[in-house]
C-alpha cells in the first residue's frame, strides 16, 4: 500500500489534469484550478522539505568533519543569517525598518546585491572557461561535419562583431559576414532550435504519460 496510494493519486491527478484540458466544462474548470492550487501548496511545502535536508545533510558533514565540512559550515552560517534578517520576529524584538524586509536598504537586500549577486557572477564567469574548452574540443576539424560547424561558428562570431563588418566591407550585401549570420542564425540554427524544442517536448509529454500509468516510478525511491 505505500505505493499503490501514491501510484493512484498520481494517476487520478494526471488524468483529471488532461480531462481538464480537453473538456471545456466550466465545473472542470473550476475543480482543475483548485487542483492546481493544492500543487502550488505542495511545492511551496517542498521549499520546507529542501531546507531541512540542506541542514540535515550539512549538520552531519559538519558532525562528522568530513572532508569540506568548513564549506558546510560557512552555507549552514551565510543561511541563519540571511533567514533572521528576512524573517525578523518584529512582534517581540520590535518593528525596525531595516530588517524583516527585502525593500531596498535593508540588511537583507544589501546582503543579496553585495554578496548573493557577486557570487552567482562569479559562477557564470567560470563557465565561460568550461564553454571555451567545450568548443575547442567540438570545432576541432574531424570530419565533415564538424568542420562546417567550425565554419559556422567563425562566420556566426564575426559577423557580430565590428570586425566581421570590417572585413566584408565593400562586398555584395549576401556576400557579407552580417548578412551570412543572419541568414545562419534564422535558418539551420532556428531548424535545429525548433527541432530540440519538439524533441523536448515529446520528451515531456512521454515521461509525463509514463509517471501517469505507473510505468516511470523513480519519483517514490526506485523499484525496490
Amino acid at each position: 500500500m505505500r505505493r499503490e496510494i501514491p501510484l493512484a493519486i498520481t494517476f487520478l491527478a494526471g488524468m483529471f489534469m488532461l480531462v481538464d484540458f480537453f473538456v471545456p466544462h466550466h465545473r472542470v474548470s473550476a475543480a482543475g484550478e483548485e487542483l492546481k492550487q493544492w500543487g502550488t501548496i505542495v511545492i511551496a511545502a517542498s521549499i520546507l522539505l529542501g531546507i531541512g535536508n540542506l541542514i540535515r545533510v550539512h549538520s552531519k558533514k559538519i558532525a562528522r568533519r568530513q572532508s569540506g565540512w568548513g564549506f558546510s559550515l560557512v552555507c549552514l552560517s551565510v543561511m541563519a543569517v540571511m533567514l533572521w534578517f528576512g524573517m525578523w520576529p518584529g512582534a517581540k524584538l520590535g518593528p525596525n525598518p531595516l530588517v524583516g524586509s527585502i525593500a531596498q536598504g535593508s540588511y537583507f537586500n544589501w546582503m543579496y546585491l553585495n554578496m548573493d549577486v557577486p557570487l552567482q557572477g562569479t559562477m557564470f564567469s567560470l563557465l565561460a572557461f568550461f564553454i571555451a574548452s567545450a568548443a575547442y574540443r567540438a570545432f576541432r576539424l574531424r570530419s565533415p561535419e564538424a568542420s562546417l560547424l567550425l565554419i559556422s561558428a567563425i562566420v556566426v562570431m564575426l559577423g557580430r562583431v565590428p570586425l566581421g563588418q570590417l572585413l566584408t566591407k565593400g562586398l555584395p550585401e549576401k556576400a557579407t559576414l552580417p548578412w551570412l549570420t543572419e541568414a545562419i542564425m534564422t535558418y539551420p540554427n532556428m531548424a535545429a532550435f525548433r527541432g530540440i524544442l519538439m524533441g523536448a517536448a515529446l520528451g515531456v509529454m512521454a515521461m509525463g504519460l509514463r509517471i501517469i500509468l505507473g510505468i516511470e516510478r523513480s519519483y517514490l525511491g526506485g523499484e525496490k
